[in-house]
């Protein structure tokens, strides 16, 4: 301490040359570290930390990029899945529309097909009216025919006389108005 209150009587140059003497400071080699330094820097710089940082960039770009990604595949899937179930809900639609119409069809086809049953019956029923019809004038013919015939037999004999053919006409005839 005293040979600093000594140097501080001598001026600052001093000083600072006791100083630097007192803790070994060389300034010719500290000028030489501070070039050394600013050389190793600038080579760390240029060869080391910018293509560090250049890969750290490309890399936080990537990620950036693969969020927008994600965030578009999400999207992408979202509309997916909303045009999925438009699709869904359409075709359910569509089917339940079938199904109706399909059931419409089948009740007229239904109701078509009893009206043409009842069709059919009623003709069935006038087919078989006529032919009763028919047949019951077809047994009243052969009827009134027998009815003559035994007419003009029981006159024979009750009368015990032959009939000629104008006679057995007359009588077959008047047997079958009274029949009629």
């Amino acid at each position: 301490m005293t040979t600093l209150i000594a140097a501080a009587g001598g001026g600052v140059s001093d000083v600072l040359h006791q100083t630097a003497d007192m803790f070994g400071w060389n300034w010719k080699l500290f000028l030489a570290q501070v070039i050394s330094f600013c050389i190793v820097a600038f080579l760390l710089r240029r060869f080391a930390y910018k293509p560090i940082l250049a890969v750290l960039e490309d890399r936080r770009r990537k990620i950036e990029e693969g969020q927008l990604n994600a965030e578009k595949i999400q999207k992408q899937l979202a509309d997916a899945e909303k045009r999925y179930q438009e699709i869904v809900s359409k075709g359910n639609a569509d089917a339940q529309k079938m199904i109706d119409e399909a059931r419409q069809s089948a009740a007229h086809l239904s109701e078509r097909k009893q009206q043409e049953a009842v069709v059919a019956a009623e003709q069935i029923v006038a087919k078989a009216k006529e032919a009763a019809a028919r047949e019951h004038e077809r047994q009243m013919q052969a009827l009134k025919r027998e009815l003559g015939r035994l007419v003009v037999d029981t006159t024979a004999k009750v009368t015990g006389k032959m009939l000629n053919a104008d006679d057995q006409k007359r009588l077959q005839e008047e047997a079958a108005r009274q029949v009629a």
